[in-house]
């Protein structure tokens, strides 16, 4: 018999994930945007889990799974490539009648997770009797027709070669465009950055390879040689890869690099830009890097390396005593640094700097101050990466919006 399909609204309840590996590193953030609690027990995580983790978005159990973990959960995801073990979870989740997902066997899995697309407020979900493959076509089919307006959203072009650099924007997978994202459902590998879209990954058909090229900072990263390598070998396979970056490629996203090793490869790059977290997220908290009257000129400095750092390449002392906005990438962590070096140069300590953690997101959450108190103050509210810096004037506009706003409130 077929499934009886059902949208489970998941918003504080607790969701179990078993195994911490591609598979899990899928379902997660679709979990997690459906507002679930999600406590994952697994001896070893991808690096992009481990990032979810060390930002508090999900517990993790660093252990193999124990009977007793099912207790309190609404949903089990078994996800190990250890068939005894997935048998063992959906035993237990089935003795205590919750729903148990087995991403090994369809036949033996209580619950199948549909594949999944959402457009605006529409949500799409198609299951194919346990065919992901199948239902992940049509799903494309039936999203892309609501994205471009048409009934049968065919595909009829010629399918791309070689390396697609896709910039995903600042974090709303809403916010990729549609050229990006046209491109990704036809990829065979996609790379991904840690500050890609993570939502967008659930998207993806089961057969597309899914290579985690996370850069954690201070964490486990994937060297830029590398990445480079991955790309270069995929496309020589016949494969088109999409390397989905976070922002857009050639803003601080080494896109230039990867073009670069891939034209010495004679391998063909299409290049997709992307909105930029540097002008996206300063938007997403009401501040525009430009005002009339008050900054005709921003600059976007990445503070990768710390100012009296050698290796660093900007002019600080212009910086200082430019009167138009900076807008600061990588700096949460050399903040006091930057504040220091800028106050030294002649920025008065009373200019307004506004620091944005997760722009575009649901997590979005912003601190206001003067540049002399900024840095205490983000350390106090435990603002973390990645978040963007903005210094100057303009950050007093977005607060007369808001001003303006509370005033016009009933």
């Amino acid at each position: 018999m077929g499934p009886y399909l059902l949208g489970l609204r998941l918003s504080g309840r607790r969701v179990l994930v078993v195994g911490g590996g591609r598979v899990a590193q899928r379902r997660v953030p679709a979990l997690l945007e459906a507002g679930a609690e999600v406590t994952v027990v697994s001896p070893s995580v991808t690096p992009a889990l481990d990032d979810l983790i060390a930002a508090g978005r999900v517990t993790w159990h660093a252990r193999p799974y124990e009977v007793g973990d099912c207790d309190g959960a609404w949903l089990v995801q078994a996800c190990t490539d250890d068939r005894t073990v997935n048998t063992a979870v959906a035993a237990e989740a089935e003795a205590k009648r919750v729903w148990c997902v087995r991403a090994d066997d369809k036949d033996a899995s209580a619950a199948w997770t549909p594949a999944t697309g959402r457009v605006d407020e529409i949500s799409v979900a198609v299951t194919a009797g346990g065919d992901p493959r199948r239902a992940a076509g049509i799903r494309d089919a039936v999203v892309g027709a609501l994205r471009d307006g048409t009934v049968d959203a065919r595909r009829n072009r010629t399918k791309p070669v070689g390396v697609a650099l896709v910039g995903g924007g600042p974090g709303d997978p809403g916010l990729i465009t549609v050229r990006g994202r046209q491109l990704l459902a036809q990829a065979d590998v996609v790379v991904a950055d840690r500050l890609a879209p993570r939502a967008l990954l659930d998207e993806l058909a089961p057969d597309v390879e899914l290579i985690d090229a996370a850069k954690v900072p201070y964490g486990r990263s994937l060297s830029q040689e590398t990445i480079n390598e991955l790309l270069i070998d995929r496309a020589r396979q016949g494969k088109f890869v999409v390397r989905l970056k976070g922002g857009d490629p050639f803003v601080f996203g080494r896109g230039g690099e990867e073009m670069i090793a891939c034209a010495r490869s004679g391998i063909p790059v299409l290049v997709v830009p992307g909105i930029t977290s540097a002008v996206a997220v300063p938007a997403s908290a009401g501040v525009p890097v430009t005002h009339r009257g008050v900054s005709q000129e921003f600059h976007v400095i990445s503070v990768h390396v710390a100012p009296d750092d050698p290796r660093s390449t900007v002019d600080w002392p212009a910086l200082a005593r430019s009167h138009g906005t900076l807008v600061l990438l990588m700096a949460v962590e050399r903040l006091p640094n930057v504040v220091e070096a800028l106050l030294r140069d002649g920025r008065s300590p009373e200019t307004p700097a506004m620091v944005v953690q997760d722009g575009t997101l649901p997590t979005q959450r912003a601190v206001i101050a003067s540049l002399s108190t900024v840095a205490d103050r983000v350390s106090a509210a435990g603002i973390r990466p990645p978040a963007i810096v903005i210094v100057g004037d303009v950050v007093r506009v977005g607060q007369e919006v808001e001003m303006v706003r509370a005033e016009r409130l009933p």
